[in-house]
C-alpha cells in the first residue's frame, strides 16, 4: 500500500503540446508548460586548459564528451528568452517519445523548478498515449525508479484517464490533441487495442494552416522577439525591427506558431455545416491585434480551418499545405469517419454504448461548437438504431486537461492504492512487470 492520506501522488501528463504536473486529488494541474525544449549545441574546448598529456590520462571517450553536448532549456520563460543558435526540439514525434533526454529534462522542470517536490516522496502517476510501445513503457518505468527514485509507479492509458474524468468504465474517447488525433473506445476501464484510430490532423496543423493562410494574405505574423515598441503618444506605438542574424529557423518559426495558436484559440470556431465559400463569402470578420500592433481582420478563414477536423480534403485549399496529406503514410479521414471505424472494430454488442458515450477531450476539443458539429454529423452517418452522444464538459479547460484530470481522480482513490508499481517489485521483477502491473 502506498498513497493514504498524508503523501499525495504525482500526477504528469506529457503531451505532444504541452506537459501538465501537479497533485492528485486537484481538480487541475499545478503547471503547464510546453512539450518542447530550447537546444543549444556546445563545444568545450578539448583539453579545457590541460596540456595533452591530461588528454590522454583520461579514460577513452571522456574528451569525447566534453567537445559535445547540449544544453537544454525548458519551460515558458526558458523559451521566451531569445538564444543565439537555439533550436527547438520536441520531445514527442508521431504522438511517442522520441527524444529521452529532452523527456528528463521536461520531467526535472516539472518536478523540481515547478512543483518544488522531492521525488522520492511521492508515487507518480504517468499519463500515456493509448498505442504507446512495450519499449517505451519499460523506459518510463526504468527512468521513474532508477533516476528519481519514485517509491511507486503507474501507467495509465489517456483515453483511460479521460474515460474516468466523466466517470464512465466504457466510452469512446475522441483526443484531438496538438499533434494528432486519436479515437480509442475503452471498455471496463481497459483501451481496445485494435479499435484505436489515428490521424495526423491535430491543432498544430491548424496552427500552421492559419499561420500559411495570413501570409498568403500578405500578413506577417512578427515574433516577439524581432521588434521594440515604444510609445510615442498615448495609446500610439512606434515599432522598430531588431535585427537577431544567429536566430535559428525553428526557433523564428515556433516563436510565431505560439502567436498563431493565440489566434487561433481567440477568433476560430467550427462551422454549423460543412465550410463551403459561397455561404461564408459575407460572413462578419473578426479582429485581433498582433503584438507588434497590427489590427488584422479574420474572416471565412476562422470556419474553414477548423472545419479540416471534419473535412481533411479542405488542406488543399490552403497554400502551401496541399502536400500534407501526401507525406502522412495513412489516408486523412475527417472525425465522423475516424468515430465510425473505430467503433466497427469493435465487438458487436458494445457499439450501442460507444456510440451513446463519445467523450471529446484534447487543446484542439477546445475549440467552440465542436461538440455540436460532431454530434451532429454522427447523427447523419450512424445507423438507424443507434442513439449518438456526445459528451464534452462545458469547462473548456476541463476538456484540455481531462486526461489529467482523469489521473488525479484515480491516484487518489482509496482502492487504487494497491495497484502500484511498486520499487521493491520493480527491484524483483525488473522493468517488464510493467506489462503485468499496469494493463
Amino acid at each position: 500500500m502506498y498513497g493514504g492520506d498524508e503523501v499525495s501522488a504525482v500526477v504528469l501528463d506529457l503531451g505532444s503540446h504541452s506537459c501538465k504536473a501537479g497533485y492528485a486529488g486537484e481538480d487541475q494541474p499545478k503547471c503547464v508548460f510546453p512539450s518542447v525544449v530550447g537546444a543549444v549545441e556546445q563545444t568545450a574546448v578539448v583539453g579545457d586548459g590541460g596540456t595533452d598529456t591530461d588528454m590522454e590520462a583520461k579514460k577513452p571517450g571522456e574528451s569525447e564528451k566534453a567537445k559535445a553536448g547540449r544544453k537544454l532549456y525548458t519551460g515558458f520563460s526558458a523559451l521566451n528568452y531569445r538564444r543565439d543558435f537555439m533550436e527547438v526540439v520536441p520531445a514527442m514525434k508521431d504522438g511517442l517519445v522520441a527524444d529521452w533526454e529532452i523527456v528528463e529534462s521536461i520531467w526535472d522542470h516539472a518536478l523540481k523548478d515547478r512543483l518544488l517536490v522531492d521525488p522520492k516522496e511521492h508515487p507518480m502517476l504517468l499519463a500515456e498515449p493509448s498505442f504507446n510501445t512495450q519499449q517505451n513503457r519499460e523506459k518510463m518505468v526504468e527512468l521513474m525508479f532508477e533516476k528519481y527514485g519514485a517509491p511507486a509507479v503507474f501507467l495509465a492509458k489517456n483515453a483511460v484517464l479521460t474515460s474516468f474524468a466523466s466517470g464512465r468504465a466504457t466510452s469512446l474517447v475522441v483526443d484531438c490533441g496538438g499533434a494528432s488525433t486519436n479515437v480509442a473506445a475503452v471498455h471496463d476501464g481497459y483501451v481496445l487495442q485494435k479499435a484505436i484510430v489515428k490521424s495526423a490532423i491535430g491543432g498544430d496543423v491548424l496552427t500552421e494552416c492559419l499561420l500559411k493562410t495570413l501570409e498568403s494574405k500578405g500578413i506577417s505574423i512578427r515574433p516577439r522577439f524581432s521588434f521594440k515598441r515604444k510609445e510615442v503618444r498615448i495609446g500610439e506605438f512606434e515599432v522598430t525591427p531588431v535585427e537577431f542574424p544567429n536566430t535559428t529557423e525553428s526557433y523564428y518559426k515556433y516563436m510565431q506558431r505560439v502567436i498563431a495558436a493565440d489566434v487561433k484559440e481567440a477568433v476560430c470556431r467550427v462551422p454549423d455545416s460543412p465550410f463551403d465559400d459561397n455561404s461564408y463569402a459575407n460572413i462578419p470578420t473578426t479582429p485581433y491585434e498582433l503584438p507588434d500592433g497590427q489590427m488584422i481582420e479574420v474572416g471565412a478563414d476562422r470556419f474553414r480551418i477548423p472545419d479540416i477536423m471534419f473535412n481533411p480534403s479542405l488542406l488543399q485549399t490552403i497554400p502551401g499545405m496541399e502536400k500534407f496529406g501526401a507525406e502522412a503514410n495513412a489516408p486523412l479521414q475527417g472525425l465522423p469517419q475516424m468515430v465510425i471505424d473505430s467503433i466497427n472494430k469493435c465487438d458487436v454488442d458494445i457499439r450501442r454504448e460507444l456510440f451513446s458515450s463519445i467523450m471529446l477531450a484534447g487543446g484542439t476539443a477546445a475549440m467552440q461548437q465542436m461538440k455540436e458539429r460532431l454530434e451532429k454529423d454522427l447523427m447523419e452517418e450512424a445507423p438507424q438504431a443507434a442513439r449518438v452522444k456526445v459528451l464534452a464538459s462545458g469547462n473548456a479547460t476541463e476538456r484540455r486537461f481531462s486526461v489529467w484530470i482523469g489521473g488525479s481522480i484515480l491516484a487518489s482513490l482509496g482502492s487504487f492504492q494497491q495497484m502500484w508499481f511498486s520499487k521493491s517489485e520493480f527491484e524483483e521483477h525488473g522493468p517488464s512487470y510493467v506489462q503485468r502491473k499496469c494493463p
